[in-house]
């Protein structure tokens, strides 16, 4: 099969948000005989039908979906490519991508980097961060979409460079009038009868959990799932169920709230990040600088 191009790709993608020919043709700027024939084109190169016709317009195929992610992947990506070198005809000089997860990027790391990007000798430097899951962090650093991962250092990873960061400790936050609220230190076991809200079942957090609860024989009781820690704090505040959040992302909100932060007393519950990369000899100088950098904020 032969590739197919990126200005076909593009306008593929943006008739597929449309749903229609005309205001793809129109956002782009180009004729919409001209977007049909592409869109033909394209079905050629592929060897499959893309796009059905529907009353008010089209819809992708089966194959159009699944080309559709491909597509999307693929631009944003020539994205990357466009802004990294413009970055060096601005005379940005180095570009450092980051893959983190949801608790070094909510605890530390922002102050981190810009404590790095403060110092005069690294003006020169940009840093880009993305929050990942961490098998995700681990995955992106061994195929190169990223130069440096944080994650927690439970996580596999076999084949690649790590240095210590920093570490947390898990606690439950409840609401005051929550029976578990009153504990100064609580073990895992002992508030599983409780309803939690839970994070995605990937991120490092749940995935802790779900086994702490297995080792007790138990199930998480779910009340709620969110995306991120900010929504299961305000979850908590509203006496909805509890939830199981480092506590040092915690403390701030519970100043502010009135929401109990309570230490998990269990081992696990205390947990280490790792900087990780491919090689040390493959990172450009201003990752190198940035690791060095990281490594030396970590408590000892």
């Amino acid at each position: 099969m032969r590739l197919p191009d990126l200005l076909s790709l593009k306008l593929f993608v943006a008739v597929c948000e449309h749903r229609n020919i005309a205001r793809a043709a129109q956002q782009e700027a180009i004729v919409g005989s001209a977007v049909s024939k592409r869109l033909a084109q394209l079905e050629d190169t592929v060897g499959a039908r893309l796009l059905v016709r529907r009353r008010h317009g089209v819809a992708p195929t089966p194959a159009g979906e699944a080309l559709l992610e491909h597509a999307r992947e693929m631009l944003a990506s020539v994205g990357r490519i466009e802004r990294d070198m413009a970055a060096f005809n601005t005379g940005i000089r180095g570009q450092v991508r980051m893959l983190v997860t949801a608790s070094v990027m909510a605890e530390s790391l922002a102050d981190d980097v810009a404590a790095f990007l403060q110092d005069a000798a690294h003006r020169d430097i940009q840093v880009s961060m993305e929050e990942r899951v961490s098998p995700e962090v681990v995955r992106g650093i061994r195929e190169g979409s990223a130069t440096v991962g944080i994650c927690w250092d439970a996580a596999d990873l076999q084949g690649l460079q790590t240095r210590s960061y920093r570490h947390d400790h898990l606690a439950i936050v409840a609401h005051p009038d929550h029976p578990v609220a009153q504990s100064a230190r609580v073990r895992f076991a002992d508030v599983l009868g409780h309803e939690f809200v839970s994070m995605p079942a990937l991120s490092a957090v749940q995935v802790l959990l779900a086994r702490a609860a297995a080792v007790e024989g138990k199930m998480l009781a779910h009340r709620v799932q969110v995306s991120n820690f900010d929504a299961a704090l305000r979850v908590v505040r509203a006496n909805l169920a509890i939830s199981v959040i480092p506590r040092e992302v915690a403390e701030p909100f519970a100043a502010a709230t009135g929401v109990r932060v309570i230490p998990l007393a269990d081992g696990w519950a205390r947990r280490r990040f790792a900087i990780c990369f491919r090689s040390e000899d493959g990172l450009s100088p201003a990752a190198r600088l940035l690791v060095e950098h990281l490594v030396r904020r970590a408590p000892e």
